[in-house]
């Protein structure tokens, strides 16, 4: 039985699993680890290293893709249905089965369904911060903002870099030249915008950037629709009349100019705006890196399959991404102008009409387009909002903030596929056992990518600090 559990007082059964868990990833990862992605990071392994590959999963990842449900999706109305709960609180969506005796999902969720056999599902996340701006940060860094519980704090230099930052920065640092099909791609690209919400006075969500790293490892932004036939990165494109080689004669001139300040005792400009500046042009030389983004190269059936709206299309185009070596590819949900998954009014018409349909496409097409292409074994799959919904029914149609219990997915790079992991009380409204924190997820997330409990990185004034804040879930690894 659940210990009864107050939002501002975590119960003791959170305590201890937590507790538990720390002590054993601690006991098998007690120094400073590299980033070890499989075949990239060879050499400057520490004892550490080893014991903590012996934890199941460790490095399995040698990609991800995180699609980020922005708004909070409803667990009650999709991964943990509770139909036996009164009908202000179940709601009038229906259980079905899936490929995984005992494990239900929603009905509208028909074509995940039959691939559930390669997901798992966690029902026990949990936190206590309501506001989306603040709790976004925390769902993709594993570090709660510099604000917390605010809707009012944009993104600044304090944030913990995103997950995909702190993944460039190691690359960087482990100079993984010996990767050669990552080699020239950007290390971490987000689409199709950076998420912002109208009604939040801070607008963009903190966390999405390079933060106490520096812009260097701000993601490339690959904004727009693209599903649009004439879609193109903005990133990638030149103003008219500039070429490439007009482009790289500027750029020479320009560090020219630096020398030369350099010379006379004067200031040059910062070196991470330098090395950042260079990385565009790289990108913009390349035809290899222009040729990812090409989702013209796709088939008909194949972008059917995914669906034929942007997110369909987004997450293709990551998928095209990761295949061609982006090692992080973040796909925010996107502007849907209707408030996106923050469903308080008319949520159920939303969920089955607007937001369902085209998750559960996608998600379905990435995981068997992943296992056929044979991708599926070293490529970490995420999906999860900031939190989820209150389980009582407000004004007969929507759902309220909440964010004491919810539901997250993850698939691939050993993950047990069909495993349930933790579970809710009664009215799915906080955890009864397993509780998982979102630092805990995001632990999970570099675990799985070989980034070791006690990694370190220094912000820009050589100030350490602890990547993990929460323990990666090793009971979910198959192996």
């Amino acid at each position: 039985m659940r210990s009864q559990w107050h939002p501002d007082q975590p119960c003791a059964e959170f305590h201890s699993l937590r507790t538990s868990r720390r002590a054993v990833v601690q006991a098998g990862a007690a120094s400073l680890l590299g980033l070890g992605l499989p075949a990239l990071f060879a050499g400057q392994q520490t004892s550490a290293a080893s014991l903590s590959e012996q934890l199941a999963g460790f490095g399995r990842a040698k990609r991800c893709i995180f699609l980020f449900m922005w708004g909070g999706p409803s667990q009650l109305d999709t991964f943990d249905m509770k139909p036996a709960a009164p009908d202000n609180i179940r709601g009038p969506f229906k259980p079905i089965s899936t490929k995984v005796p005992g494990l239900q999902i929603s009905e509208h969720f028909k074509e995940l369904a039959g691939v559930m056999d390669k997901v798992a599902v966690i029902r026990s996340l949990s936190h206590d911060d309501p506001a989306h701006l603040s709790s976004g940060h925390t769902t993709v860094t594993g570090q709660l903002a510099p604000v917390v519980r605010s809707d009012a704090t944009p993104p600044s230099s304090r944030d913990t870099p995103h997950i995909g930052a702190v993944l460039s920065k190691l690359r960087e640092t482990r100079q993984l030249a010996s990767d050669e099909k990552s080699a020239g791609m950007p290390p971490f690209v987000m689409l199709p915008w950076k998420v912002f919400h109208p009604s939040a006075p801070g607008g963009t969500a903190p966390g999405q950037h390079g933060g106490w790293l520096g812009p260097a490892y701000d993601p490339l932004l690959a904004t727009g629709d693209p599903n649009q036939p004439q879609w193109k990165l903005p990133a990638l494109q030149l103003q008219n009349g500039v070429t490439r080689e007009s482009l790289q004669s500027r750029f020479q001139l320009l560090q020219q100019i630096d020398q030369q300040r350099v010379a006379f005792d004067q200031s040059p400009r910062p070196a991470a705006m330098s090395a950042h500046q260079s990385k565009a042009l790289d990108l913009l030389a390349s035809p290899r890196v222009r040729a990812a983004f090409e989702l013209s190269q796709e088939t008909p059936e194949t972008r059917e399959r995914y669906g034929r709206n942007i997110h369909g299309q987004s997450v293709l185009l990551g998928r095209r991404l990761l295949e061609h070596g982006v090692p992080l590819v973040n796909i925010n949900w996107h502007d849907d102008g209707k408030n996106f998954w923050d469903t308080h009014g008319n949520n159920f018409n939303r969920l089955k009409d607007d937001l369902m349909p085209p998750a559960d496409r996608a998600l379905t097409a990435l995981l068997t387009d992943l296992s056929e292409r044979g991708m599926l074994d070293d490529t970490l799959v995420c999906w999860v909002g900031e939190f989820g919904r209150k389980p009582e029914i407000s004004n007969g149609t929507g759902r309220e903030h909440w964010p004491y219990c919810y539901s997250g997915l993850l698939a691939g790079a050993g993950i047990s596929g069909g495993a349930i992991y933790g579970s809710s009380d009664k009215h799915a409204a906080y955890p009864a056992s397993n509780a998982v924190s979102p630092h805990d997820y995001a632990a999970t997330v570099y675990h799985a990518l070989g980034i070791g409990a006690e990694t370190t990185l220094a912000d820009r004034n050589s100030r350490p600090h602890r990547i993990y804040a929460g323990t990666p879930i090793t009971d979910l690894f198959s192996s």
